[in-house]
């Protein structure tokens, strides 16, 4: 099949590499109706988000059971104010966060089976009227350490542009160690975290969460459990509900249940190829995530200690606005702090090895769902691992498949360059679905 769009980078074939064996998806259930429904620990959205789109807040419970074992959260040690010691002391903690995880994923780290509830938390952007045929249903997903909200600039230029005709509804993705949803899981986080999870979590969304109708009617904070045999048609059936866009636990679940894709755009995913590390090597940002600031007096000393920070000064303002406002809470000490603590942060990197799948399962992905990838090409970041590594990425699956470089970014696309990455996705959607009779929930 041949992509409805053309590439920056031409075709790269991929090196040899070896099999990480990647793991099964294995099935998950569905807790009911009955579960204990929290309150949403920020105030409710239901308000205008544009001229056009009314935003939401929503929860949903996450599958069962876990894949990780529920074990008590690592204690984070008082680090010295020295800068060397300190240094110090945060590399060898980060040592002790790789090697726990390494035992978990080598079957080697005890612990009771993760069936404590956990919940999703996701924001919904919807037309206020809804005429004619059906549209787009989107869906986003942030990357680690960032809330659901660090969509939304990206978002305000994507509704304002002409293929926001296309496009009926919005749903923003939060995992349950982030943002709004680590405030209601705070008490039930595990001490490990498995990426699959949280692409078993998004599938059982997708599956049994999704309302059937993108309706511009108002939804429970609480959305309800879809009828089993909705469900069951989902997952083999032509349902696509969306494009779908960033995070690399999409890629786990599209191999696994590619009948709930039409296509996905790639915004610069962390997977990497088996081998790119040295073995039993403390992973890149771990440290970075140990050592990150978590509390401020206020929300405008965070504003003023981000603006200074060289990691922030090259976001797009509106987006680090959206980062104080929505990322962080009022904090019981007094001030403010993050709702994603740097502890949860770091216990999402310390998990490697799930990269190397996603990077292996690409190819497996239905070369009926499209793939468009959009990296980065800012001097000295052009895509995770580099240039080379990014060119071979984008061609893993080759059929149906395109690229396109933004060169006025770095890693964090959404975050640097929303308002040229909401250009990139406007063109996309006009191109694939634009001419289409066919409408796509």
């Amino acid at each position: 099949m041949t992509a409805s769009m053309t590439s920056t980078y031409p075709f790269e074939p991929t090196p040899q590499w070896t099999t990480v064996n990647p793991r099964s998806f294995l099935p998950f259930r569905t807790r009911g109706e009955d579960l204990e429904k929290p309150p949403l620990p920020s105030p409710p959205r239901n308000q205008l988000f544009s001229d056009n789109y009314i935003v939401s807040t929503h929860l949903v419970p996450t599958g069962c059971p876990r894949l990780t074992p529920h074990t008590p959260l690592p204690v984070v040690p008082e680090f010295s104010t020295n800068a060397s010691e300190r240094r110090r002391e945060i590399q060898q903690f980060a040592v002790e966060l790789t090697e726990r995880q390494e035992h978990f994923m080598q079957g080697r780290l005890s612990g009771e089976t993760g069936e404590k509830p956990l919940w999703n938390c996701v924001n919904r952007y919807v037309k206020r009227v809804q005429v004619g045929k059906k549209g787009l249903t989107l869906f986003f997903v942030h990357a680690n350490g960032f809330p659901k909200e660090v969509w939304e600039t990206t978002l305000r230029y994507l509704l304002s542009s002409p293929s926001a005709s296309l496009i009926d509804e919005v749903w923003s993705w939060e995992a349950v160690q982030h943002g709004d949803a680590a405030l209601v899981n705070e008490t039930n986080l595990s001490g490990i975290y498995f990426w699959l999870d949280n692409a078993r979590d998004i599938t059982h969304f997708l599956l049994h969460y999704l309302p059937e109708d993108a309706s511009s009617d108002a939804l429970p904070t609480h959305l309800h459990l879809l009828p089993e045999t909705i469900s069951e048609y989902r997952k083999t059936k032509d349902f696509h509900p969306d494009p779908c866009f960033h995070l690399q636990c999409r890629i786990l679940a599209a191999v696994n249940f590619p009948a709930l894709f039409s296509s996905m755009v790639l915004v610069d995913p962390a997977v990497v190829q088996n081998g790119t590390f040295p073995s039993n090597s403390v992973p890149d940002r771990l440290p970075g995530a140990l050592s990150r600031r978590e509390r401020w007096s206020s929300r405008e000393e965070a504003l003023s200690s981000f603006k200074a920070s060289p990691f922030f000064k090259s976001w797009h303002p509106d987006t680090l606005r959206l980062y104080v406002t929505y990322g962080l809470c009022e904090d019981s000490r007094g001030g403010v702090k993050l709702k994603t603590s740097g502890l949860h942060e770091a216990l999402v990197f310390a998990g490697r090895v799930e990269s190397f799948e996603a990077w292996e399962l690409l190819e497996r992905i239905d070369e009926r769902i499209e793939l468009r990838w959009v990296v980065p090409g800012k001097p000295g970041d052009k895509g995770v691992r580099g240039e080379q590594a990014t060119r071979v990425r984008v061609w893993r699956r080759p059929a149906n498949s395109s690229n396109v470089v933004i060169h006025s970014a770095g890693h964090l696309i959404p975050q640097e360059s929303p308002e040229e990455l909401a250009r990139e996705i406007a063109a996309f959607l006009e191109c694939k679905y634009g001419l289409r009779g066919r409408a796509y929930l």
